[in-house]
């Protein structure tokens, strides 16, 4: 069955309200402001009005109110709406809800998950095109769910509600609503904190995360194509736990790495695996680690000055082809 990445976080949300009583929302805007992928939760607003709390835009207080509904027995779904407003909300996501579970003695357990539509989208301007997720990286104690594709976001999405002890940041992003997949409810999920391999190659490695995930497969389309290299495209569907495993032994076989990452440049995910790269895969490489982010700069409105500096396929193929001489 093909699914879109809205139909699958609808599906996942709607069996788990389903499934279990504990399942609740705080809030219901998971699909932004986009009219189609809106479409697809409105069975989930049906059929379980009595569970969905509509809330005023406070995201400090609908964080506080997930926790301690999560610390309860339930097993909250808090809507953040945009990527950069979970800074509003940074003191319990990042200092109560990361921490509760640690400094309880691991008597408490938080399974509350925090829903972030992040990433550049196209003028959402320095204020609303954050991608947060280099930053909650640094936070011990939070699980951090990026999708690359619509099977992802039904899987992650439904072991987040029902399996997951722990607080969860599931970042989705607004270009990604739209992207299809092939879905087979009944097969077994690839574990979470695992990497997946969405493209054999053995030329080069092509890491990416999120929205990165389809333009990296695009760019090794392109790379097999017009020069005849055979890429191998990495969707690392969790920055934390972060699979570091997956990446070395994809590395180790091509040799070459190129990591797609929507993050600002330093301090990003894709430094923390060139950093991996350089202190347990030195020896793999034939050439040096190549990122491909977006540059240290605020994001402009403008979207002639933004795609300037969105990561494309195009960009990855460039920096794919400078490892390899060409």
């Amino acid at each position: 069955m093909k699914i879109t990445f809205a139909e699958g976080l609808a599906r996942a949300i709607h069996e788990c309200l389903a499934a279990d009583e504990r399942v609740m929302l705080i809030g219901s805007g998971f699909m932004g402001l986009n009219p189609v992928a809106q479409k697809t939760m409105e069975p989930v607003l049906k059929d379980f009005a009595a569970r969905i709390s509509v809330t005023p835009i406070s995201e400090l207080g609908l964080a506080g109110a997930g926790i301690g509904a999560a610390v309860a027995g339930m097993r909250p779904l808090v809507d953040l709406s945009t990527g950069s407003f979970i800074f509003q909300a940074f003191p319990q996501v990042v200092n109560e809800a990361a921490n509760i579970h640690y400094m309880s003695g691991g008597q408490t357990t938080v399974p509350v998950t925090f829903y972030s539509l992040a990433g550049m989208r196209g003028s959402g301007a320095a204020q609303h095109s954050h991608r947060p997720q280099a930053m909650l990286g640094q936070v011990p104690g939070l699980q951090i769910l990026m999708p690359g594709g619509a099977e992802d976001a039904y899987y992650l999405m439904k072991w987040a509600l029902r399996e997951s002890r722990n607080p969860t940041v599931f970042i989705s992003h607004g270009l990604l609503l739209g992207e299809t997949a092939e879905l087979d409810a009944d097969a077994p999920m690839i574990p979470v904190g695992r990497a997946r391999i969405r493209r054999d190659g053995g030329d080069v490695s092509l890491i990416a995360n999120s929205i990165t995930v389809p333009r990296a497969l695009a760019a090794a389309g392109i790379l097999e194509k017009e020069h005849g290299i055979s890429a191998e495209v990495v969707d690392l569907r969790s920055i934390a736990p972060l699979d570091r495993e997956t990446v070395l032994r994809s590395v180790a076989k091509t040799g070459r790495a190129v990591i797609a990452d929507e993050c600002h440049r330093s301090f990003g995910v894709a430094a923390e695996i060139a950093a991996t790269l350089a202190e347990e895969g030195l020896a793999s490489l034939k050439a040096p680690v190549c990122r491909v982010n977006t540059p240290d700069v605020p994001i402009p409105f403008s979207t002639q000055l933004e795609a300037e500096l969105t990561v494309t396929a195009d960009k990855i193929v460039a920096g794919a082809l400078r490892t390899l001489g060409r």
